[in-house]
């Protein structure tokens, strides 16, 4: 992460075995992918929170001494407000909630509330996780991860969770679960060093659905992770429009920044 840095279920499970059986079989359906429209980025934003918000994206960036928040123009990639974090801070993902920014680290156990017109920090707040990932809501609870399978839903006042969600797909558990969006009741996550975003069940945990963007690197014209410092690095970054019902994606440092039609 440092180097790259959140229905079903009528039938009640019978036994372990049984629910592992069922499981087993539920095979993700293919997600077709078609790029709508793209727009400039920040290529030297490294990319770990992604939201759109009336007309605008809120963008979280990562690593040591150059993370921060910011508000950029969608149309001219333009960061329009930014709010530097200390060098000791590696910004995570984050969310806006009831009015607010919400915004993860990612070793240091301790988030970051903004005013979103200002970006004027108003707060902080601690987390249980040894790490924070990515961040989405659902209008109620604020859902992380944190690298691993399991998506947290947490009460925004005191950051205890209500409520956690064990994600697997037909292997078994499905870890490096990366900047999710509430998109019409599910979850859609960036799979860390994959070029997957996974559709999860907020019910079951299941993932039901995955879309391969691994063509999209080449329409963009963006050169292949090479593992080299503010260059163009993994898929990262996942906004939703629910007005226009459009999905903006970014990676890591990427040029480019895309709408795409998934299963919207």
């Amino acid at each position: 992460m440092l180097a790259a840095a959140c229905n079903s279920g009528n039938k009640p499970a019978q036994s372990s075995n049984t629910a592992a059986d069922n499981n087993a079989v539920q095979v993700p359906a293919i997600i077709p992918y078609e790029m709508i429209n793209q727009y400039p980025h920040d290529p030297n934003a490294f990319t770990e929170g992604l939201e759109y918000k009336d007309g605008y994206l809120y963008e979280s960036t990562g690593e040591y001494g150059q993370s921060d928040v910011r508000k950029v123009d969608l149309k001219t990639g333009k960061v329009l407000l930014s709010q530097k974090m200390g060098r000791q801070y590696f910004g995570e993902g984050l969310t806006l909630l009831n009015g607010k920014i919400y915004q993860l680290t990612y070793r240091e156990g301790k988030g970051f509330v903004y005013d979103p017109a200002t970006l004027k920090q108003e707060s902080t707040f601690t987390f249980a996780t040894p790490e924070g990932w990515g961040m989405t809501n659902n209008g109620a609870q604020l859902i992380y991860d944190d690298g691993g399978n399991i998506l947290h839903f947490a009460d925004p006042a005191t950051m205890k969770d209500v409520k956690q969600l064990a994600v697997t797909d037909e292997h078994g558990p499905v870890n490096n679960l990366n900047e999710p969006e509430l998109i019409h009741g599910y979850i859609y996550a960036n799979q860390w060093e994959t070029d997957y975003i996974l559709k999860i069940d907020t019910t079951t945990g299941h993932v039901v659905g995955r879309a391969d963007l691994g063509t999209l690197r080449e329409q963009l014209g963006i050169a292949t992770v090479s593992g080299r410092r503010h260059q163009p690095d993994v898929l990262n970054g996942i906004a939703y429009d629910a007005a226009t019902n459009r999905i903006f994606i970014t990676g890591k440092n990427w040029p480019k920044l895309v709408e795409v039609r998934l299963d919207n």
